[in-house]
């Protein structure tokens, strides 16, 4: 559609109008401000965690709730490849970045599928599923890495830079979404690092970044072994740093908020949100964005978060229970993209917590042997779930059990990745053929394998048990 057939009272709002607002790294703990002019990911003067500030936003409240409502929902059927995606959010976003320096490649606006009503009763109520895995990289990483490249793109274009490093520690997603996009960019101004834990991540993950030629350097250990060294290396050389750390990558990621309240008609009174903690840096974008949307009157009222962890990483849950943070070690889990025992935006979901979501946010602990089969009861009842997909999916039947949810809420589960990525783990459990410290022991009725028979239909017939048509 084009812009000049759009309603005369959208029409000066179809394209970015803010985009004289002025951005700032802003820390979280001393608030001391600081350019966007280089890549930055603590605060210089104290070391705490920074946020993307804008700080000109409260311009954009001199536009009704009401009336962004309609520019978002028009400019959905604007065929602009700067406002697509997720900069379809644009002035939420990143307002300084030009349409011309936007980097789309296909991400966001991903679906949200109800779950069937066989599904539902198992859960215990109505919900529907987000499926993040539907993104370009198959999983929610894109939203963020959307933003991080085009930041970078700008800078090349803007700035000048003639030549970037970036770099990610990953078990998997980070490392598949930032090695897609950066090879978007071109190959003789930048160059893509990442890091895994040595055996630690899915065949599927590991094949992505080879396959958009990034070197991909394997490390023993963990995630958290991973994420110490591409901190040192940010810290002391000139890389760009792409994890979740980097609160440009979060601003990419507030989106997830946004198109939920979208795909709702902006009706967030009674929404329950249900999102998988690895890192961290997902479940604050989410409440940020959120926070956003309450800040200009898109919407009325701030949903509930769940925030959930398996029990063999689960810093965050005993957070909640004891009111103390610490590390804590991991063991295997099969939701590998959550299994981080210090995540590292954490600072930022205690503030967010104390400040906005005391009495909205709830951090909830399930087992491996929950998570791997709520991903595969999920999918039998036709969805595509990865691990930390159901891990959500058994996070909010837990919520049920304990009356945080219940029918009057509209409850939307995040599926953070696609479920082919996580084959292996399927394959394991109809083989029974986890290593000890998985604590999983497959169930019969769940197990799945296929059955050698002779290429006959009358015995394909006969072991189906049909019966052969009258007459």
């Amino acid at each position: 559609m084009k812009a000049a057939d759009f309603p005369i009272d959208i029409k000066d709002h179809l394209f970015p109008f803010h985009t004289d607002a002025q951005m700032a790294y802003e820390c979280i703990g001393c608030e001391a401000h600081y350019p966007l002019d280089r890549f930055l990911y603590t605060c210089p003067s104290c070391e705490g965690l920074l946020r993307i500030c804008d700080l000109t936003f409260d311009r954009l409240t001199e536009i009704p709730g009401p009336v962004w409502r309609r520019i978002f929902d028009h400019r959905r059927m604007l065929n602009v490849d700067g406002l697509k995606g997720i900069f379809l959010f644009h002035e939420f976003i990143f307002p300084i970045i030009p349409l011309d320096a936007v980097i789309n490649l296909g991400e966001g606006h991903t679906p949200l599928v109800r779950a069937n009503a066989e599904l539902s009763r198992w859960a215990g109520v109505d919900f529907s599923i987000k499926y993040d895995g539907l993104n370009p990289s198959a999983s929610f990483k894109d939203r963020g890495m959307a933003s991080a490249i085009s930041f970078i793109n700008y800078m090349i274009k803007v700035k000048g830079i003639k030549e970037l490093l970036g770099i990610c520690a990953s078990t998997g997603d980070t490392s598949a979404a930032a090695a897609l996009y950066l090879s978007y960019l071109p190959h003789d101004v930048v160059r893509s690092v990442v890091l895994l834990p040595q055996g630690k991540v899915t065949p599927a993950q590991l094949s992505q970044p080879l396959g958009s030629g990034s070197t991909v350097i394997e490390v023993p250990g963990v995630f958290d072994d991973c994420m110490r060294i591409v901190e040192q290396l940010a810290e002391e050389y000139e890389v760009c740093l792409l994890n979740s750390k980097n609160p440009i990558r979060i601003q990419g990621q507030k989106s997830y908020s946004y198109e939920v309240a979208q795909q709702l008609d902006f009706q967030t009174q009674n929404l329950v949100v249900v999102v998988p903690i690895g890192n961290a840096g997902n479940v604050t974008a989410v409440m940020e964005g959120f926070l956003d949307l309450l800040r200009l009157g898109i919407i009325e009222e701030l949903p509930l978060i769940i925030g959930v962890q398996s029990e063999h990483a689960n810093p965050v849950v005993l957070w909640r229970e004891r009111g103390e943070y610490r590390p804590v070690k991991v063991r295997p889990s099969v939701a590998q993209a959550a299994m981080i025992g210090n995540p590292v935006s954490f600072p930022k979901v205690s503030q967010l917590v104390e400040e906005h979501f005391r009495e909205r946010f709830f951090a909830l602990q399930v087992s491996e042997q929950e998570i791997i089969e709520g991903m595969l009861i999920a999918n039998r009842h036709g969805h595509v779930v990865c691990t930390q997909g159901g891990e959500s999916v058994v996070g909010l039947k837990k919520g049920v059990e304990m009356g945080l949810v219940n029918a009057n809420h509209t409850v939307v589960v995040d599926s953070t990745s696609h479920q082919l990525k996580f084959a292996g783990f399927q394959q394991m459990y109809f083989e029974d053929s986890f290593p000890a410290g998985y604590d999983i022991k497959p169930r019969e009725e769940l197990r799945n394998r296929p059955i050698a028979m002779e290429a006959s239909a009358e015995a394909i017939a006969r072991h189906l048990g049909l019966k052969k048509k009258k007459g």
